[in-house]
C-alpha cells in the first residue's frame, strides 16, 4: 500500500472497503505535522483537495463516498536542514543550493492554502527573564470567543458557513470590504510578492478575523497590514 493512503483518507482493507483516515478523523478539530519538508511530496499534494472543498472524495469502480474534512492544518518546519538558516548568531552549515531544495518539497499551491505563515526567531535570555506585563491565556480565550460570537451572527443565515475561514470566494467581497488606503497597500503587496488570487482571498479572510478580535466592524488599514505579514514564505528571497 502506498504510504500516503493515511493522509488521502483511505484505507483500504483487504475487502477494499474505504474507511476514514488521519484527515477525516481530524474533522472539526486540528491536524498537527511536525518537520512538515520531512514528509514525502506526494503526501502533502494529497491535503490539497480536502483543504479546498472541506471533503474527501474516494472514488472507485463500484462505489464513490464523500468523507467530512472540516480540520485546521497546523504545521511546523526548521528554516533548513541544520536549523540555523536566518538564525541572528549562529551560522547555517548547509551547503549551497541546500535550503531551497528543502523548501521547494512544500509546493506553491500548498502554501498557498495555509492563512498563517508565522516565523519564529529565536528568543534571547534578556527577553526571557524581562519581567512585562503580558497578556493573560484567559483575556485571550475572551476575546477570540467574542469574535467567533460575532462570526457565528454574520453566518447565522447560512447553513454551512460559521466562520470567515469558510466563506466561498463570492462572498469575500461582500463581507471584506476595505477602504481606498487598504486596496492600495493590498494591491502593492500583491504585485511585489506575486501572489495568487487564492491568497487575496486569504488575505482579505484574515484581516476580517484580526477585526473582529479587535472589536472593529470594518477593516483597518493596519489589519490588513497584518495579514499581509502572515504571508512570509511568499517572499521573493525568504528562502536565499
Amino acid at each position: 500500500m502506498p504510504d500516503y493512503c493515511c493522509f488521502s483518507n483511505f484505507i483500504l482493507e483487504l475487502t477494499g472497503n474505504p474507511q476514514p483516515g488521519e484527515i477525516s478523523l481530524a474533522h472539526n478539530g486540528v491536524l498537527f505535522l511536525d518537520e512538515l519538508p520531512e514528509f514525502k511530496r506526494t503526501v502533502l499534494e494529497v491535503m490539497r483537495q480536502p483543504m479546498e472543498e472541506r471533503k474527501v472524495t474516494i472514488s472507485r469502480a463500484k462505489i464513490s463516498i464523500d468523507y467530512p474534512a472540516n480540520f485546521m492544518l497546523v504545521a511546523s518546519m526548521n528554516p533548513c536542514p541544520c536549523g540555523y538558516y536566518n538564525h541572528p548568531e549562529k551560522e547555517c552549515v548547509c551547503g549551497p543550493g541546500v535550503v531551497q531544495r528543502y523548501l521547494s518539497k512544500i509546493s506553491g499551491p500548498l502554501l498557498d492554502r495555509i492563512d498563517l505563515h508565522v516565523e519564529v526567531v529565536p528568543v534571547s535570555f534578556d527577553e526571557m527573564t524581562a519581567n512585562r506585563k503580558t497578556e493573560s491565556s484567559a483575556e485571550i480565550r475572551e476575546r477570540v470567543v467574542k469574535a467567533r460570537e460575532k462570526q457565528s451572527e454574520r453566518f447565522k443565515t447560512r447553513d454551512t458557513i460559521y466562520c470567515n475561514a469558510m466563506m466561498p470566494s463570492n462572498m469575500v467581497k461582500e463581507i471584506c470590504e476595505i477602504n481606498e488606503n487598504g486596496r492600495a497597500l493590498l494591491k502593492t503587496a500583491m504585485e511585489r510578492l506575486g501572489l495568487s488570487a487564492r491568497a487575496y482571498d486569504r488575505i482579505l479572510k484574515v484581516s476580517r478575523t484580526i477585526a473582529d478580535l479587535a472589536g472593529s466592524e470594518e477593516i483597518k488599514t493596519e489589519h490588513l497590514a497584518e495579514a499581509i505579514q502572515y504571508r512570509s514564505l511568499d517572499r521573493d528571497g525568504w528562502a536565499g
